[in-house]
């Protein structure tokens, strides 16, 4: 962390599950029951899932599956955490963050797997309300296409090489190189900056 510079950053760019908001027992809960409905692996449906939108991996899961089945399947996964926000609350230093960027003007977005319904709703649960939202609903591809990146890059009139994007998954570290941004990676990822938690970064920011 001590050779990055963040002199140049623009805007930084948030994952939604794993980085602002902890959904993690939730979101497991929501695929361990859905497995259990429709005979899949459970622990593997919830890593195989971890960063990326349902529906593909909902698709990977039954591709042996009739299409009109795998479109019902992945309407119920979605239902299953729709219907779950007991314990979604914010990640460890995410509130403070957020208000320290607001302090210095720095513009910030959420980027997530979800769709506008379920993002809305866990966001709101965990008390952050993002200016700028691209969820699965806002692009053609999810995660690790770029697509969603650039969007939030282009609303908040930022290049994306501008941008810090953090992460807490592959998928999303790989969409962020795509679109040419700058990465922070949490959960001992790879990316231009580790982080332990996001206090890191507002250290890092307030230096």
């Amino acid at each position: 962390m001590a050779d990055f510079n963040p002199a140049g950053l623009r805007a930084i760019l948030f994952d939604m599950d794993g980085t602002l908001v902890d959904s993690d027992r939730a979101v497991e809960r929501s695929w361990l029951t859905w497995a259990n409905e429709y005979g899949a692996d459970g622990p593997a449906a919830y890593r195989m899932a971890h960063g990326s939108p349902s529906g593909p991996t909902v698709r990977r899961l039954l591709a042996h599956l009739p299409e009109e089945e795998i479109e019902r399947a992945a309407i119920r996964q979605l239902e299953l955490q729709y219907d779950d926000l007991s314990d979604v609350v914010p990640t460890p230093g995410a509130l403070d963050l957020l208000a320290t960027l607001d302090r210095k003007g720095l513009p910030w977005a959420v980027v997530t797997s979800a769709d506008d319904r379920l993002a809305k709703a866990r966001l709101t649960a965990a008390g952050i309300t993002p200016r700028v939202l691209v969820t699965t609903d806002d692009v053609e591809a999810g995660k690790p296409d770029p697509a969603g990146y650039l969007r939030a890059a282009e609303l908040l009139g930022v290049p994306p090489e501008n941008c810090l994007v953090v992460e807490d998954a592959e998928v999303g570290l790989e969409a962020a190189r795509a679109a040419g941004a700058h990465t922070a990676a949490l959960r001992g990822l790879d990316g231009d900056l580790r982080l332990t938690t996001l206090s890191d970064l507002t250290a890092i920011l307030t230096a």
